[in-house]
């Protein structure tokens, strides 16, 4: 009776369907973690032209200014070229908060979209798996310190008595109700590892 820490069964079959069940949950939550990156990567295509559309218009800003302060070179007609070009650069400074807004909010959208689309399954395998398996390993940590102590190992074969196979209690003892009253070490023993059993946990007598 080993591995009292570890939320695993030691009997065969038990840790078998346990050792399924996890690469289960492993490979479900693999599937939708890829999805979630699939969404993310494609709503994260709408920012990347937030950005562009930001760093080409701020280019053309710059462009259409230095464009303007040489116009202003220009004798005579110089402000008066000066002024749409510098109309023109704020127009395209106006663009390029557009693309930053759209940067900004597809890039927050791509992780909520990710988000809403993997967590709803992955939560709803894992949540009952992980309750399961705290479950199991509080079960076997219970049985583990019961069948410790003489009284505990009483306990576990008054329980055994009540909710095991009659089958499996006949196989421990013809009469396994008497034995357990009389306080049959190896009746009782046997009847303890019937309930240890069914905890998932094997131990050497």
């Amino acid at each position: 009776m080993t591995s009292r820490y570890l939320p695993y069964a030691t009997t065969p079959a038990r840790l078998l369907a346990q050792l399924v069940s996890d690469v289960v949950v492993i490979a479900w939550t693999a599937v939708w973690v890829l999805v979630g990156m699939a969404v993310h990567a494609a709503v994260s295509t709408i920012a990347e032209v937030g950005r562009q559309v930001q760093d080409g218009a701020n280019g053309v800003a710059g462009n259409l200014n230095s464009a303007g302060d040489s116009a202003d070179n220009v004798p005579l007609v110089g402000d008066s070229l000066s002024k749409p070009l510098r109309a023109a650069s704020e127009a395209a400074l106006d663009i390029a908060g557009a693309g930053h807004s759209l940067d900004t909010t597809a890039s927050w959208l791509a992780w909520v979209l990710a988000l809403a689309v993997a967590s709803p399954p992955i939560l709803a395998v894992a949540m009952p798996w992980l309750f399961m398996r705290v479950r199991f390993f509080r079960r076997k940590w219970t049985a583990i310190t019961l069948a410790a102590t003489p009284a505990g190992e009483q306990l576990l074969a008054l329980r055994a008595l009540a909710n095991r196979p009659l089958a499996k209690l006949a196989a421990v003892s013809l009469d396994p109700v008497g034995a357990w009253r009389r306080d049959d070490a190896i009746a009782v023993r046997g009847l303890a590892n019937l309930e240890l059993r069914a905890a998932g946990v094997t131990r050497r007598n």
